[in-house]
């Protein structure tokens, strides 16, 4: 598989994740965060991503907003109710998967070490890699608090 075909699957739900999170993006908002996040493996074209976008406000997902700086037309996409209701479900498997591949990697981590193939790692991908645990990790106790706090509440 191209590292293209990595990101073309959950494309819509990067974008309904990026305009959730801003409350309101334009496209080109929308480029840039999606360039962050393939971290230079894979760059979205301008076309695919309006064809996207203009499928998504088709579908129901996106709401489109017209402003206007001086004669440049931007358009401004929002969720709407059916885009959160899209976005909550699709953010629910997407944990599911994540927490089952973190129980697999673990798993693999156990099984090099018992063969005794572990290899010595550069220290800077290791320290990269470290600060993606931490980050992680602070979004695992922001979830767990939740939930704890969901429970309390309940009772």
């Amino acid at each position: 598989m191209s590292s293209k075909g990595l990101f073309t699957v959950p494309l819509k739900n990067l974008i309904l994740v990026i305009v959730g999170l801003k409350g309101e993006a334009h496209g080109y908002e929308i480029l840039k965060e999606l360039e962050k996040l393939a971290i230079g493996l894979w760059k979205p074209s301008h076309s695919n991503l309006y064809t996207i976008l203009g499928k998504m406000v088709e579908e129901g997902l996106l709401e489109p907003r017209e402003e206007y700086r001086g004669k440049v037309r931007r358009v401004k996409y929002s969720l709407t109710d059916r885009g959160w209701n899209y976005l909550r479900t699709s953010n629910d498997l997407a944990l599911r998967i994540l927490y089952t591949s973190i129980r697999y990697h673990e798993a693999l981590k156990r099984k090099l070490e018992e063969m005794n193939l572990e290899r010595n790692m550069d220290p800077e991908t290791v320290k990269a890699y470290l600060e993606l645990l931490k980050k992680i990790r602070g979004i695992l106790d922001e979830e767990i608090r939740a939930i704890e706090a969901e429970l309390s509440a309940t009772n």
